[in-house]
């Protein structure tokens, strides 16, 4: 049944939230199934040298590394200019990925609940193997099959969705510190007949993908990106929802969902600030040929900086079962340990409110994104002066565990990056900020939501945790560690 007037979408959607059953249940089957399909599906990585990639080669000029079709992605040099930041000015390795991929979510109600198609897919990078993908996540070289495999499942409801519903079609970025102005389009489609169900493809109701983002690292970072775009916003929530256990956060936690409950700063003088943001930058990047980045020493097995931080670019060789390609050989990126990666909301006369900050990444199309509060590796900053320290890092890593809303492991993309983990967190806290801050605005849920109905005003990992927020909305999501390790990091510009 497709939605009407009288039966909005984002009603539609939080009856799919309401729990199904115990959630410790739902995680538990979801991992049978994908032990299951673990057999039949699978990569096995093993390191190689860099000069060892196949289908690979070294510009004999530049250094690059790039894929001999000249599509995929290469590995290029960035030069970073930065005068206003703590660190002045770098040069890394960097992901040039210029093609648009698509990452696509299947939707449909059944007996008046909407569920959702959801992949079992292996990745290379990820160390658990299977992970909770979109129906499709695939880039163009891939879905044109430039690698000659099989062809991707479902891929025509997204090329051609003219004769369906679309609930949420939007690019975004990436991450932004690894990635050149990469792009991907995030669609939710919900398709107007039946849909085969293929092996390795599951229905979940939103609750039970809630229910299993509250788990380490089972939902991807793709299908976290997708969810967060979906229309989550408007009155009437707190009817379909009903009274939360919790009343005091939850009950401010939907309230922030309503553009009728108001906020502390309009969407406008949002805008304004992060407009603001990027125009005071004076940061300038420009790529570089790899050979000439300074500050990173290559050898036979890696790129890696010379101080051993940030991240490294390494060799595999994938054998896989289940993938529409066999075996091939890449280069990955390795961060340097797991991470860090904090929201701190508040409730704000009766309003959640979370505290986003004005983040430059030099791989960010328009210089800057709203991102999470905190997000950094510790380790990574020994490098820079005591005034570099990431703000509001001692109020995530001090946060007593009642004021720990989410706490969760999860995984960043597994296609080009290597075992990324990072500690995503939700703190309830009470920093003291200027009212004129100009790098941090307390901006309530549905604010965010309707931002992601655009491209490039949230990052990559503050659209996790909008998703990891929507989560707690009846409690599904909700992590169970009782304390934060004070060496905690995560994935930042640089690492």
């Amino acid at each position: 049944m497709l939605s009407t007037e009288s039966d909005p979408t984002h009603l539609r959607l939080a009856r799919s939230l309401l729990p199904a059953g115990d959630p410790a249940a739902v995680v538990a089957d979801v991992r049978g199934w994908l032990a299951d399909f673990g057999r039949r599906a699978y990569t096995r990585v093993e390191r190689i040298r860099l000069d060892r990639l196949e289908g690979w080669s070294e510009d004999p000029r530049t250094g690059d590394i790039r894929h001999d079709t000249g599509r995929f992605f290469a590995v290029e040099g960035l030069r970073v200019h930065n005068p206003g930041g703590p660190v002045t000015g770098w040069d890394q390795p960097i992901i040039h990925q210029s093609e648009i991929g698509i990452l696509g979510i299947l939707a449909k109600e059944f007996d008046g609940t909407m569920k959702f198609l959801m992949q079992a897919k292996v990745e290379p990078g990820n160390r658990n193997g299977l992970q909770l993908s979109p129906t499709v996540q695939a880039t163009r070289s891939n879905y044109t099959r430039v690698h000659q495999g099989r062809a991707v499942p479902y891929l025509e409801y997204f090329r051609n969705p003219g004769s369906h519903r679309v609930l949420a079609d939007v690019r975004q970025s990436e991450q932004g510190a690894w990635f050149y102005r990469k792009r991907n389009r995030n669609m939710v489609v919900e398709p107007a007949g039946d849909v085969e169900v293929l092996d390795g493809f599951r229905w979940l109701t939103l609750g039970e993908i809630h229910a299993l983002l509250g788990a380490d690292d089972l939902v991807n970072m793709d299908a976290r990106t997708v969810l967060s775009c979906l229309p989550f916003a408007g009155p009437g929530l707190g009817a379909v929802l009903g009274r939360p256990r919790d009343a005091e956060f939850r009950a401010a936690l939907v309230r922030s969902c309503s553009p009728e409950a108001g906020s502390l700063h309009s969407t406008r003088e949002v805008l304004s600030w992060l407009t603001d943001a990027r125009c005071r930058s004076d940061a300038e990047v420009r790529r570089i040929p790899l050979r000439e980045v300074k500050g990173w020493v290559r050898t036979e097995d890696r790129i890696a900086h010379e101080a051993g931080l940030f991240f490294s670019v390494i060799g595999v060789r994938v054998s896989a079962g289940g993938r529409e390609v066999a075996q091939w050989t890449q280069p990955m990126i390795e961060p340097n340990g797991t991470g860090i990666i904090a929201l701190l909301v508040k409730n704000i006369d009766g309003v959640l409110h979370a505290l986003m900050h004005a983040r430059m990444e030099p791989g960010f199309t328009d210089t800057a994104e709203l991102a999470p509060t905190v997000q950094c590796i510790p380790e990574n900053h020994v490098l820079v002066p005591p005034s570099g320290r990431p703000r509001f890092l001692d109020e995530v890593v001090s946060a007593e565990p009642g004021r720990v809303r989410f706490d969760t492991v999860l995984s960043e993309e597994g296609g080009r990056f290597h075992h990324a983990l990072n500690r995503y967190l939700v703190v309830e806290a009470e920093p003291k900020i200027p009212a004129d801050d100009p790098d941090f605005r307390w901006v309530a849920l549905h604010q965010l939501v309707s931002l992601l109905g655009h491209s490039h005003y949230l990052s990559v990992q503050a659209r996790s945790l909008v998703a990891c927020l929507h989560s707690l909305l009846t409690g599904g999501g909700e992590g169970g560690r009782a304390t934060i390790g004070p060496t905690a990091g995560a994935a930042g510009a640089r690492g």
